[in-house]
């Protein structure tokens, strides 16, 4: 359901502006923690080798409506110059439907993931991937790890704003504004859309016996302001290997949305590596997106 706050839509407003000036921010800041060299090629580089201070590949998840080049125009590239080698994949087409993905069948895009993976650890040769995904991105991957053999595969999930236990139909239309074109869908058959319904059949299943799997960790990374996945708390997982953070408990200041957390957001971006490489953590702070 969307905000009743009747000061949402400034922070609908200011949200996406807080994340491009933090942004900013970090543009004009020392490069001096980027010492690690990356592909020149960017990501989704095949040649890419894992490093030993990074030794699994990331592939990133995108999420409803999205692909695997406009979800990542930020992260990936923040990923790939701190050392990591990082690959992205389109799922969830509709036939007839080229610019918008991830509105199939959320089970059948799980398996779109399982061959991406296999396709990304033949050829990097690493055992195993980390998965960050964002929106559906985030809660699609636990139906690979839960129910396709995923977890043998999988160290980390990291989920931005992932509906992990669903969200209402108006919360996902409020992703619309956002995509020109996209209303229309809806007079299709959009099963990745109803899946996400909170209590649909998908959902009932995958949360079923638990929000996790063993082996592997879990971070999910929300925004109080978020007014597609509601309430935000839903985002969160139950489990004995899971951190849920409030970016809101790291910096006061960010008033970044569902959107601007996945596409723009630098303190939802230090969150992702830190849970990507846990023994070198540093603090999360409004100031932390300098370095």
């Amino acid at each position: 359901m969307l905000p009743r706050n009747p000061r949402s839509s400034w922070k609908r407003v200011l949200g996406p502006l807080a994340a491009a000036l933090l942004a900013a921010v970090v543009t004009a800041g020392p490069a001096a923690a980027q010492t690690q060299s990356a592909p020149s090629s960017g990501w989704n580089d095949y040649t890419c080798r894992p490093s030993a201070a990074h030794p699994r590949p990331v592939v990133l998840v995108h999420g409803t409506f999205g692909n695997s080049v406009d979800n990542w125009l930020a992260l990936a590239p923040y990923l790939v110059n701190r050392g990591y080698c990082v690959f992205s994949l389109d799922y969830g087409q509709l036939p007839g439907v080229p610019l918008f993905n991830g509105l199939g069948p959320i089970d059948k895009s799980a398996e779109q993931l399982d061959r991406f993976v296999d396709e990304v650890l033949a050829a990097t040769g690493a055992p195993k991937a980390d998965l960050v995904g964002h929106s559906q991105g985030g809660m699609m991957p636990r139906w690979y790890l839960k129910f396709l053999g995923g977890a043998a595969k999988v160290n980390a999930l990291v989920g931005i704003a992932p509906d992990n236990h669903g969200t209402t139909l108006d919360g996902l239309t409020a992703l619309l504004p956002y995509f020109p074109g996209a209303a229309d869908l809806l007079k299709r058959a959009t099963p990745g859309l109803t899946d996400q319904v909170a209590g649909s059949p998908f959902l009932t299943k995958l949360n079923a016996d638990g929000d996790t799997v063993p082996g592997v960790h879990y971070t999910v990374i929300s925004s109080q302001y978020d007014e597609v996945v509601t309430p935000y708390r839903s985002q969160f997982l139950s489990g004995p290997d899971v951190h849920n953070v409030l970016i809101q408990d790291k910096c006061l200041l960010d008033l970044s949305e569902h959107v601007a957390i996945g596409l723009t957001d630098r303190i939802a971006y230090h969150e992702v590596v830190n849970a990507l490489d846990p023994a070198h953590a540093t603090p999360t702070t409004c100031a932390s997106v300098i370095g």
